[in-house]
């Protein structure tokens, strides 16, 4: 039997590269978007899904669950990226920020679960990123939301593992997507205390993503966590460095890794 499987924010970038290699490797795959009218390009078909809003992330559920009858894999993939100093950043923008990278997960894993316990299995897997290993400058936010979703994703597949259902996480560093387009970026105010650090480090973090990995694979990856049957909690992909900075924070005292990152940013 083909496995079902459903991917949020399936319309671009990452989640299209994902949804497009399981197609054609003979996955029943549904994509999700807010406006799915607009895309016409998609191989699979695409459910209206918003992950602020509890009841457009149920009625996506049950429409994937009445089509197919299941719900085997589900890719929390919807995000969106946040720059800025702290105490520019608006407070509305932080929450919309952590409505939809940590409590837009957390809806969709709750709709998800009870039809993979009627199941007995089910695999979810959370798309966070390398950015959530560290609390990086100007990308306080994203650290934060995407390293509680890494924590989330821990406790919970430890709750969920008699049901018969695996969760893991996969954090991907820069991929070439159209997610700097996509984020919030708090303007950088002429006369500001940030003003010339922060232009200079907003431009470096564009620079990064345009140079970023292909997000082929991510699709890649994300296949292999499929046929596992025995998931690891962490996955990294991405270049070299960034994953290497993840050991780097793991075995250099703290103020050593703050004086690199510093270095990096030229703080």
């Amino acid at each position: 039997m083909n496995k079902v499987v459903l991917i949020t924010g399936g319309s671009s970038g990452i989640g299209k590269s994902i949804g497009e290699f399981l197609h054609y490797k003979g996955f029943v795959v549904y994509g999700t978007s807010r406006n799915p009218e607009r895309i016409t390009d998609s191989v699979f078909p695409l459910i209206a899904l918003d992950v602020r809003n509890v009841d457009s992330i149920r009625l996506a559920v049950a429409e994937v669950i009445t089509a197919s009858g299941r719900l085997d894999v589900v890719i929390n993939n919807a995000g969106v990226g946040i720059t800025g100093p702290l105490e520019e950043i608006p407070t509305e923008e932080i929450k919309n920020n952590f409505e939809t990278n940590l409590f837009g997960p957390i809806e969709v894993m709750k709709a998800v679960l009870p039809q993979m316990r009627k199941q007995k299995s089910g695999l979810i897997i959370n798309v966070t990123s390398i950015a959530g290993y560290m609390g990086l400058p100007y990308r306080s936010v994203y650290s934060a939301s995407k390293g509680a979703l890494e924590l989330i994703t821990e406790a919970l597949r430890m709750e969920v593992k008699s049901f018969g259902i695996q969760i893991t996480n996969v954090a991907p560093g820069d991929f070439a997507t159209n997610i700097a387009a996509g984020r919030f970026h708090a303007p950088v105010i002429k006369g500001s205390a940030y003003e010339l650090s922060y232009g200079n480090n907003l431009q470096t973090m564009n620079e990064h993503v345009d140079s970023g990995s292909n997000p082929h694979e991510m699709a890649e990856e994300i296949y292999v966590i499929i046929q596992n049957p025995s998931p690891k909690i962490h996955y990294k992909v991405g270049a070299f460095m960034q994953k290497f900075s993840i050991v780097l924070k793991r075995i250099l005292p703290d103020k050593v890794y703050e004086k690199m990152l510093m270095n990096h940013y030229k703080l």
